[in-house]
């Protein structure tokens, strides 16, 4: 008479699976809000996106040192005098309304703390993301995005104050094509609030990111060269005033 014995299921330690010995192992990470911070994929991705950043950075570092060159040396420069038909020096230092440009360098230094602190906050929340998939465990509320709109408003704000800085230095009687230093002065402030703007549609885009619930991976990279960019604009920004206050 045979006698049946129970079945036993062996578990695959490779599959967490019992049975089926052709199943694959399953892999998990790197595409979700749930984790996947230490993935190949992801550092991978941040590291192409750093060398686009540092490539860009070069070539604004390049640009505004082609215009400290051009400053320094038209300074000196004599021209000609077409009424006397004599060389002389046409150069005739712009009165800075340096209150005004204090207040917007204050602005962006500010916006540069709070854009670190969105920084750190998308980091926090990445390396607590597997933690935060466990059921019954809360990590509290995000506020990247509450620090990325500060940063945003900043910087507008920024802008709005560089804006009437030119208007008070046209009260001032310096315009555009015033007299070789004014235009010097215009194109430089006016090419850092261009690049300045650049940055607040990058912080406009990593806040859209977190409201389409983009994975976390996606929005780690995205603020962290946001924040690269803005702290390279107000370190830019710095260089700009003192050139303009003491190469004069």
């Amino acid at each position: 008479m045979a006698t049946l014995s129970p079945s036993v299921t062996i578990h695959d330690p490779l599959t967490g699976r019992g049975g089926r010995g052709g199943d694959p192992p399953t892999i998990h990470g790197g595409g979700n809000n749930n984790g996947g911070s230490g993935s190949p994929d992801f550092f991978r991705r941040l590291r192409r996106a750093r060398v686009g950043f540092f490539i860009l950075a070069v070539w604004v570092s390049m640009l505004f040192i082609s215009f400290t060159s051009a400053y320094v040396v038209r300074k000196d420069l004599p021209s000609l005098n077409q009424i006397t038909n004599q060389l002389g020096k046409d150069w005739i230092p712009v009165d800075l309304p340096v209150a005004m440009l204090l207040v917007n360098t204050a602005l962006l230094l500010g916006s540069s703390v709070t854009m670190e602190l969105a920084r750190r906050k998308v980091a926090q929340q990445m390396a607590l993301a597997p933690v935060g998939a466990i059921p019954g465990i809360a990590i509290g509320r995000e506020k990247t995005n509450l620090w990325l709109g500060v940063t945003a408003a900043l910087g507008a704000i920024f802008i709005v104050g560089q804006w009437l800085v030119w208007q008070e230095l046209k009260n001032r009687g310096f315009y555009v094509a015033s007299n070789p230093s004014s235009s010097f002065l215009y194109v430089l402030t006016a090419t850092h609030a261009i690049h300045l703007m650049g940055g607040i549609v990058a912080l406009i885009y990593a806040v859209s990111a977190s409201l389409l619930r983009k994975s976390i991976e996606s929005r780690r990279i995205v603020i962290e060269i946001a924040s690269w960019y803005w702290h390279f604009m107000a370190a830019l920004w710095i260089y700009v005033f003192a050139l303009l206050a003491f190469v004069r």
